[in-house]
């Protein structure tokens, strides 16, 4: 694998991180033939944030005006893509503070949460709660892993109006969580409907 110089590295590193601003470190590192620690040092010369900060960045600009349901900072894991009403995917890295200090496995209520919280980003009214959930956790999930939300709406129900969500959490290709959320909205119709 070519080595660059450090300035045409750093020039290449920038167009890599604008084309994909969800490249972690690691991958920067294996692409560029170089340490961790070199990318961060570049990182940090072009005044290129963390992956964790680029990410709220780009969710902040893209997605702040679509969830209507809950606050972005409310959403557990940081959402990547979302079409109201249709689909919807976040990412979560699991760190020190999510996992059992004895063993290092994530605890449930976070990928419960996670996926939970997805189902109701989704949701395209002010109003979305959770009235049942189905889950199956499929795989424990370690210290370190990234885990990536795929909520996808499947139907509606109901004379109240009733939504159901599927939900698939993966690391790399492997499915760690399978759930379906049904999720109660009320738009200002229902709502009157609902007070009678």
């Amino acid at each position: 694998m070519k080595k660059y110089p450090k300035k045409e590295r750093q020039t290449r590193l920038r167009e890599v991180i604008e084309e994909n601003p969800f490249i972690t470190d690691d991958d920067l590192a294996k692409k560029f033939n170089v340490s961790v620690q070199t990318v961060r040092l570049d990182r940090v010369a072009l005044s290129i944030p963390e992956l964790r900060e680029r990410i709220k960045h780009v969710a902040s600009e893209n997605f702040a005006d679509s969830v209507k349901s809950l606050p972005l900072e409310e959403i557990i894991g940081e959402i990547i893509d979302i079409e109201l009403n249709k689909s919807a995917i976040s990412i979560f890295d699991v760190r020190e503070e999510h996992v059992f200090k004895r063993n290092k496995i994530a605890r449930g209520h976070h990928l419960f949460a996670q996926a939970n919280s997805l189902a109701t980003a989704v949701i395209p009214n002010e109003l979305a709660l959770t009235t049942q959930a189905t889950v199956r956790f499929v795989r424990q999930v370690k210290l370190g892993e990234r885990v990536v939300s795929k909520a996808f709406v499947r139907q509606q129900t109901g004379k109240r109006t009733i939504t159901i969500v599927d939900v698939r959490s993966f690391v790399g290709d492997e499915v760690v969580l399978k759930g379906k959320f049904e999720m109660y909205h009320a738009t200002e119709k229902s709502k009157r409907t609902d007070e009678k």
